[in-house]
């Protein structure tokens, strides 16, 4: 299912104007939060290899769909982070990231995680990446923020942890920038940024970092991104720990190229595909209420009402007006697939 952690995190805006950086005014508030569009939601050492192609430093890594392979990526790089490759959070608390020390554990780990399931998705191949030797972990991200209609960058000393997390308890640890959509933002700005999140010792490598990490709207339509941890060595270096990309599927056409090197290998929301299959407008969301319309207006109200009265969609379906007896069936399969419904 979808990720929620940008609506999570941009659900406390409102009760952290503390820690809230906004340089650049954020456009009037919607009345409404429309469902997330489609996107291409990308594993993470494809993540790494875009950011790597906009000038971010990350840890030298190889994938491996065996064990064997992870045994010749640990005889490569020495010790290894296994890391299960699927298009959701989470991964380590279903045991889907092992350290592996030696040959035998890296081949040990490998043959543990692929092929198991995280939250619906099979793995199928893992990163096995050098280990970090990590002084301090950082929060770098941005997404879409629907209620301002604008670009957020957000960024946290507190990292390495989930930012839903941060966000819900900390809020004010999160400090945000909303830069003008046609100018991007400046290095001031950024800079400014890097101090409100108290971290104005690593300025000078996080402005220029944040400010390449922001390229990926531009360049690559991507509607959110994250770096956590951004990872600052013992050494001094900063590189991305982990990584997400999601890139919005409305410009699928602008770059066949990730199409072409990754779409075998996501499989995508399980919920989306179905509905795709049997073609329905159809957006995963993090509730546990169905949600069917005749129309993009009449799903936006009931969205809205579940919402007001306490309760969370689990999608947004719209069938259209006129619908025949077999897209309603259509319809409530897809929705009724999910357990949490």
């Amino acid at each position: 299912m979808a990720s929620s952690w940008s609506t999570t995190l941009l659900s406390s805006r409102a009760s952290a104007t503390a820690g809230r950086t906004t340089h650049e005014k954020p456009p009037r508030r919607a009345h409404s939060t429309p469902p997330r569009p489609k996107h291409l939601k990308l594993l993470e050492y494809q993540a790494k290899e875009v950011l790597a192609s906009l000038g971010i430093p990350i840890p030298p890594g190889m994938v491996a769909r065996t064990p064997d392979e992870a045994v010749a990526a640990f005889s490569r790089l020495g010790p290894v982070a296994v890391k299960a490759q699927v298009p959701v959070g989470g991964r380590g608390k279903a045991g889907g990231i092992k350290l592996a020390k030696t040959a035998d554990e890296a081949r040990n780990a490998a043959a543990q995680i692929i092929g198991m399931d995280i939250k619906g998705f099979k793995v199928p191949l893992v990163y096995c990446e050098a280990a970090l030797d990590i002084e301090r972990e950082i929060y770098v991200g941005f997404t879409v923020d629907r209620d301002a209609r604008a670009n957020v960058l957000l960024v946290s000393a507190k990292g390495g942890i989930d930012i839903e997390q941060v966000a819900e308890e900390s809020p004010d640890a999160i400090a945000r920038l909303y830069p003008n959509p046609w100018r991007g933002p400046l290095d001031f700005q950024l800079a400014q940024l890097v101090y409100d999140a108290g971290l104005g010792d690593l300025a000078r490598p996080l402005t220029a970092l944040i400010k390449k990490l922001y390229r990926a709207i531009p360049d690559y339509d991507a509607l959110t991104a994250e770096i956590n941890p951004l990872v600052v060595t013992k050494n001094g270096d900063v590189v991305a720990g982990d990584a997400k990309l999601e890139v919005d599927d409305n410009a699928a056409w602008r770059h066949k190229d990730l199409e072409q090197r990754y779409g075998s290998v996501i499989a995508g929301d399980p919920y989306e595909v179905e509905a795709k299959k049997r073609g329905l407008t159809y957006v995963s969301l993090d509730g546990d209420i169905g949600i069917i319309g005749n129309g993009a207006g009449l799903c936006m109200s009931t969205l809205d009402l579940v919402q007001r009265a306490g309760g969370r969609a689990a999608n947004f379906c719209d069938i259209g007006g006129g619908a025949k007896a077999e897209v309603v069936e259509n319809a409530l399969a897809v929705i009724l697939m999910n357990p949490k419904v």
